[in-house]
């Protein structure tokens, strides 16, 4: 299969535009380092800006995102399109372009060189167009709108969540939602003996078509994640949970359906909250590239996705009477 190779011209002034290069005209905002990170971070990936002269370390990014999985010649990785919609968000706009018609024709005129086209859809998202297949090449998945019976269902669940404990979270949410997903062995540790293993609150397995085993273990917490200085009484700080996912990360589980000890493949860290971006972050720069790799993360907002996405029952308690607007 063909896949999706730019020019490193094309890929040098693409990563300009991104970190707002005097080359790109004063047409996109300026990024310095930190930015640069959120930038990325706001496209769902876990890239953090090493301190490297940026428009060569956004170009070395932008290959690795080029080299992505991806349907055919043309419809680039959907992490591109994500970064192309970043990039073109309205919000950003300056120097009195604030429909940002001057930054598309600049940003069209790099894309061309590739046979793509940018352009604005009628919810002002950026998606990008095959010139020659005369195709919409973006793949950013859009969601659609819920009906009255799944926004009753969703704000349901958000009322649950916002008083459950966090051994509810767990026993009541996620070993079902996992179980539902297709992993087995999704097992609770410490929540009935109050010895918890290494921190690992769940730990699980998904067998793959190729009959090949991953195996996954689970921090949870029932509240925000976030990357201040101290913890309330309702919100967790990432670096409290910085030495369990390392411990998880290198310690064996015993897992009895084999009768062997192995190492968990990736971690996930749920919230019953939200995540943040700060936290995030704070994690990546924290752990190395391998390490990274390992991490996945799940916020309230995912759950309530997931919940959504397949009609899964809500826990017994959260049945309740609430008000759906419209």
């Amino acid at each position: 299969m063909k896949t999706v190779k730019f020019k490193d011209r094309t890929i040098r002034e693409l990563a300009e535009m991104i970190c707002g290069d005097f080359s790109a005209e004063h047409l996109f905002l300026y990024r310095k380092s930190s930015m640069i990170t959120e930038f990325f971070s706001d496209c769902d990936t876990d890239y953090c800006h090493d301190g490297s002269t940026r428009s060569y370390w956004v170009s070395d990014v932008l290959r690795k995102i080029l080299s992505e999985p991806h349907l055919n010649a043309q419809t680039p990785p959907e992490t591109f399109s994500r970064v192309i919609l970043q990039l073109m968000n309205k919000r950003d706009a300056i120097n009195d372009d604030k429909e940002r018609l001057r930054a598309l024709a600049f940003l069209n005129k790099t894309l061309a060189e590739e046979g793509f086209e940018a352009f604005y859809a009628p919810d002002n998202k950026c998606l990008l167009h095959h010139i020659d297949s005369n195709t919409i090449a973006t793949s950013v998945s859009n969601k659609r709108p819920l009906s009255v019976d799944e926004r009753l269902r969703q704000k349901q669940l958000i009322t649950y969540l916002d008083r459950a404990s966090e051994d509810e979270l767990i026993v009541e949410v996620l070993i079902p939602l996992f179980k539902h997903l297709g992993f087995s062995r999704v097992t609770a540790t410490g929540h009935e003996d109050k010895a918890l293993e290494y921190g690992k609150d769940i730990w699980m397995k998904y067998k793959m078509p190729t009959h090949n085993v991953l195996y996954f273990g689970i921090q949870v917490k029932k509240g925000k994640l976030n990357a201040a200085a101290k913890t309330n009484s309702s919100h967790a700080n990432i670096a409290e949970i910085y030495n369990q996912v390392l411990m998880m990360a290198n310690k064996t589980i015993f897992d009895p359906g084999t009768n062997k000890k192995v190492l968990v493949d990736h971690v996930f860290i749920i919230s019953g909250g939200e995540i943040t971006k700060q936290a995030q972050n704070w994690l990546g720069e924290k752990l190395d590239d391998t390490q990274r790799r390992q991490i996945l993360f799940m916020d309230r907002n995912n759950i309530l996705d997931l919940f959504s996405e397949t009609n899964l029952s809500l826990p017994a308690g959260a049945y309740l009477q609430v008000e759906v607007d419209g």
